[in-house]
Parts: C-alpha cells; structure tokens; sequence
C-alpha cells in the first residue's frame, strides 16, 4: 500500500468516527453493514445524514460535494424544489392505490415523446426494467438466448448476472469471452443462455451469432461501458450491433438505466444517432424515488395486451413516484438544463486534462453528457480486460484524498463515474478542481514508484 494511502485513510477515519461506529453497530443485524453490497468498503463507509443540491453532510457534519448522486440516480440533485413540491401535493392526496390513474398516461406520454418508443410499461429499478426487457424480447421471437457483453452490468437477476466481473483465467479467450456467473445461486441453464461478447468487438458478436444461429433473442448493451469506469463505444460499434441484430432477427436493447437521462435530452439514441429496438429506463427519471421504465414498438407490447407476457408488480406507477417522475421530465430534465450541465461537464473535464498534463500523471479524462471519470490508464479502454489492469491502490489513494478535501468525486468503486447534476454551480466544479490539483503531485509520485518496482 502507497505511504500517501495510509495516510489518507487514517486521515478518513479521524474525520468520520461516527460513520465508523454506525457501520460496527448496522454490522449487527445487517450483512457487510449496509442494504446493498455495492455500499460497502474498507475500512466503513460514509455514513450520510442530509442531502440538499449538490451537496451532503455525514454523520460527523462534514460537509461533501456529491458527485456520487446515489450511484448516479439523482441528475435532479438532492430535494429538487420542482419534485420536492410535485412529491409533497401527492403524499397527502394517497400514496399507494394499485389503480390507473392520469399520471400514468401523462408520464408514458413524456417517455415516448423523448425516446424512440411506442409504448412503455413502468417499474420501480433498473433491474426490472431490464428483466422485463429481456423477457419480453425472448417472448417476441421465440428465442431463449441473449448475448451481453463481458463487463456489463444490468441488474440482479439470473440474466444480468453473468460475466459482470469475471477473473482470469475463468474468462477465456477475449475474442470469445467464456460465460462466468457473478456468485452462487445462478442457474447453469441461465449461464448457458447467455453467450458473452465483447465490447467494441463487433467480430466477437459476429461469432457469437453463427455459433447460435436462431437462437439468440437480443443484444443488450449499455451504449456507453458504465461499469468500468466510461468506456466509451469506438466509431460504427452501435451501428455496426443495429446491423448484425437486423440481419439476424434479434432485438436490440439499450439498457439505458444510466445513459437515459444523463447523456442528452433524448438519451443515447439522440447522442449517437443509433435506434434501439427497447429501452430500459431508471434511476434518474425519478428525481430522487424509485421509478424506472421499459419500452418498445407497439407490436412487440402487444404481447402484454394479449396477455402473452404477463407484466406486474404492486408498487407500478406509485402516484408518488410518478409526480417526482413527471415533475423531473418536465422541469429537471429540460433542454436548458442539459446546457447548463453540459457547460459545467466541460470546465470539469478540462480542468482535470490540464492537471494532469502538468502533474504528469498517466492517467485519461473519459466525459459523456452528465458523466465523467478520471481512468488511471496510459490510453483509452476499449473493453473490460482493458480495465482490469488498473492500480487499485492509487484509485483508493484519490478517492480518500478527494473525500478528505470534501469532495465525492465519484460513488466508491474504481468501475464508478461522476455525475454532475443540475445543482451543481462553477463554484463546485473550482473546488472539485481545486481539490484534484492539491493532490495531483502525490497520485503522480505514487504512480512512478510503483512503476519503478515493476521494472525492476
């Protein structure tokens, strides 16, 4: 471990005794101390007490810049004024009916006029909407198997949970990735049906689709790499999927649980010019509530309407949940906004390129829309075996730095990015930057003593 590592950490643990002694407490009653394993971290994680904006404060009262927006669900920042008001007129009108209601059509309305869908069934997460995605796209051509790509994440079910972070040597040959399941509790048929490419490989796809010829359902791909830091996809990826998936009867789904909101008004069909067959939509659209969403053509939806496909859940369109929705679509997520985040992506993004320069840290800048992330390689990662070569300790080294200068640059995890919200002001983005170049020297020195090591 870096010198500078220990001393940041024993710097974290000064500054957060309180987070320390609630995670020991949680510990208890609570597996790894936290509801999702994603939120746990050595030595304990943050404890949060209150969000507002762009900012939150810890149990200790320390007061952070938040660009981990709970994993990137909150583009609106904390307590938006504009849901907060849509959110308090519904809690007191009722909370729960499971019953139609208006604010489903106008909700659908607003999803299909951004995105190139028809029709939209709603959800509460990401991994409903994918799961429903994906089953649905099997329904509609009468085919089990669906490739995804080494890396990817797309939720917790049997599905998804292939191959999302696979070790060597179980991965096998890059250009035919060997289907790994993520834990215990995975079927061997689910594995089985779910061959693996990889990203930016359209040879990798190719061969996946002669080897199982009819056979494959969908392609389903975040259209940017979001689990591995930002992986962006190189010129004619996505075309090149729309193509192969055409030409083989398959369907092709964007999960766009991240990208939807976060890249541009209209998502990532409209950033890349590329049209999905279905769209997975979540954490953002809800401004703050769990709200996701999941659409396609009429013709494959119509497999629901004929109760071909069946499609349910007690919490869909909680009216609370759809007034944050409808309140985000219409007064968070505007054209204006995008602007302004976009404006404030840019000062962000040059500031960290220019420091690093000058450090001379080998390190990249990967921006898209909302999002961002400092990726501690000497050039852009194409796939997932790229980014599997990282220096852990010099990630956690800037993350504990940047988080005992106040700033949560990103959600704990070197496979995370930055969100910036409509919040967030220049005068957040100076202090992010000014926090960067205060320990850019440290990061560049740690990297070259390591670096020395290796040669020798």
């Amino acid at each position: 471990m870096y010198p500078d590592l220990q001393k940041e950490l024993a710097t974290f643990e000064r500054r957060t005794p309180k987070s320390a002694e609630a995670h020991k407490k949680n510990l208890k009653r609570i597996p790894l101390g936290v509801a999702s394993n994603y939120r746990a971290y050595d030595p304990y994680p943050i404890f949060v007490k209150e969000g507002r904006g762009s900012k939150f404060r810890d149990l200790d009262g320390n007061e952070y810049i938040d660009h981990n927006l709970c994993f990137g669900a909150l583009m609106a920042g904390h307590c938006h004024p504009a849901v907060m008001k849509a959110v308090e007129k519904r809690l007191s009108t009722g909370t729960m009916f499971g019953m139609p209601h208006d604010l489903e059509w106008e909700l659908a309305e607003e999803v299909c006029n951004r995105f190139p869908v028809e029709m939209v069934r709603f959800g509460n997460s990401g991994t409903e909407a994918t799961m429903h995605a994906v089953r649905l796209a099997r329904a509609a051509t009468g085919r089990d198997k669906v490739l995804k790509f080494e890396g990817a994440y797309h939720g917790l079910h049997d599905t998804a949970l292939v191959s999302v972070k696979p070790h060597a040597p179980e991965f096998g040959d890059v250009n035919a990735p060997t289907s790994v399941p993520a834990g215990l509790g995975v079927p061997k048929a689910t594995i089985a049906n779910v061959p693996v490419a990889t990203f930016n490989d359209l040879r990798s796809v190719e061969l996946r689709f002669k080897q199982n010829q009819g056979e494959i359902a969908a392609i389903i791909l975040e259209p940017i790499l979001m689990n591995v830091g930002l992986c962006m996809p190189q010129p004619g990826f996505l075309e090149g999927l729309r193509d192969i998936a055409t030409k083989n009867g398959a369907l092709l789904i964007f999960d766009e649980v991240k990208t939807g909101a976060k890249l541009g008004w209209g998502g990532a069909s409209e950033y890349f010019g590329v049209k999905p067959d279905m769209i997975c939509l979540a954490k953002s659209i809800g401004g703050g509530l769990p709200l996701a969403a999941f659409g396609t053509h009429k013709s494959v939806m119509d497999l629901i309407s004929q109760h071909k496909v069946f499609h349910g859940g007690t919490y869909n369109t909680n009216p609370v949940s759809m007034a944050a929705g409808l309140a985000t679509f219409r007064e968070v997520l505007t054209r204006e906004n995008y602007a302004h985040v976009d404006k404030l992506s840019k000062k962000l993004t040059e500031g960290y390129r220019k420091i690093v320069a000058k450090s001379g840290l080998q390190a990249y800048v990967a921006s898209a829309g909302a999002n961002g992330a400092l990726m501690f390689y000497p050039q852009e990662i194409r796939n997932y075996r790229d980014w599997t070569t990282i220096d852990v300790d010099l990630w956690r080294h800037y993350w504990f730095a940047m988080v005992n200068r106040g700033v949560m640059a990103q959600p704990y995890w070197w496979d995370e990015q930055w969100t910036i919200s409509v919040q967030h002001t220049e005068a957040d983005i100076d202090k992010h930057l000014a926090a960067f170049s205060d320990i850019a020297s440290s990061l560049t020195k740690a990297q070259q003593e390591r670096m020395a090591v290796a040669v020798h």
